[in-house]
């Protein structure tokens, strides 16, 4: 699955999210309260057992698939994540040959992140039915987040960057700024770039997230031939998220390039002590 720090695995609530109908019959109506008390698993089971007498039940088949993605989403094994989530992408691709799908956005909204979670090799068919879900009238409140990471995945940057924009507007976080300016990255507009991580700086208070963010404005700054900005990024890095063998080689980097070799292999020993397995430091210390 894609690791993005972004994952913003929100739950199907069973109240906000869906009533199928009035579904008839005791065992339908049972079904039907299983899922609203968010007994995935026992909703899970249950219409299981029913598909074998119905395969094409668009209820069932629609229960099954929702019950599915929520039992994926708990999962802590990823082999476990990705049989349910398996099961709910069969689920309902099945459910949209029903006529009763077509204008149901829900369950276009699902399979877009079924198929996000399923891995990047994915991410087109992400995009895809999270969009179809968007033009039947569903607005789930995560869908611009997982449209950003999906374009991002299949490289479509511009997609990615009007989708984080939009998320943007409803939650302005450190992570989104943070992926809108990686999307800028690499559609080389490295000045709105650089405008979105230094929001993004201010805004966090996570240290991981804002040594990510000094480090891409270093690159930055160093292609803008700001050396002085550059180096300033990469030790405020060090400060804040301590030791850190990236901020450390390319440290050394900016050294080397100002003729300061001594200073330059000595951070890059640094890095080399701090991850013995950075590759690029290594390389330098061996030439």
């Amino acid at each position: 699955m894609l690791a993005i720090a972004v994952l913003i695995l929100i739950s199907i609530s069973a109240a906000g999210f869906m009533r199928l109908g009035n579904p008839r019959g005791n065992e339908r109506r049972e079904l039907q309260s299983l899922w609203e008390s968010s007994a995935y698993a026992e909703a899970y089971a249950q219409s299981a057992g029913l598909l074998a007498q119905k395969p094409l039940d668009f209820f069932l088949l629609t229960i099954h698939g929702f019950s599915a993605y929520q039992l994926a989403i708990a999962q802590i094994n990823n082999s476990d994540t990705l049989r349910f989530i398996d099961d709910c992408i069969w689920s309902l691709r099945k459910a949209l040959l029903s006529n009763e799908a077509e204008k149901d956005g829900r369950l276009f909204y699902v399979l877009g992140k079924a198929y996000y979670d399923k891995g990047q090799g994915y991410a087109d068919l992400a995009v895809e039915y999270l969009e179809k879900a968007r033009a039947r009238g569903y607005e789930a409140r995560d869908i611009p987040q997982y449209l950003g990471l999906a374009y991002a995945a299949i490289r479509d940057y511009r997609g990615s960057v009007a989708a984080f924009t939009l998320a943007l507007g409803r939650d302005a976080s450190d992570v989104l700024l943070l992926s809108i300016a990686r999307s800028y990255i690499a559609l080389e507009e490295n000045d709105s770039a650089r405008a979105y991580l230094l929001r993004c700086v201010d805004l966090s208070r996570d240290s991981k997230t804002k040594v990510a963010a000094r480090l891409l404005l270093g690159d930055i700054l160093v292609k803008a031939g700001d050396t002085a900005g550059a180096e300033d990024q990469y030790l405020k890095a060090l400060e804040d998220g301590g030791e850190n063998a990236e901020a450390h080689y390319q440290l050394g980097v900016l050294y080397d390039a100002g003729g300061d070799t001594t200073r330059a292999r000595a951070e890059w020993r640094r890095a080399v002590r701090i991850n013995p397995a950075h590759g690029p430091s290594r390389l330098k210390l061996n030439t």
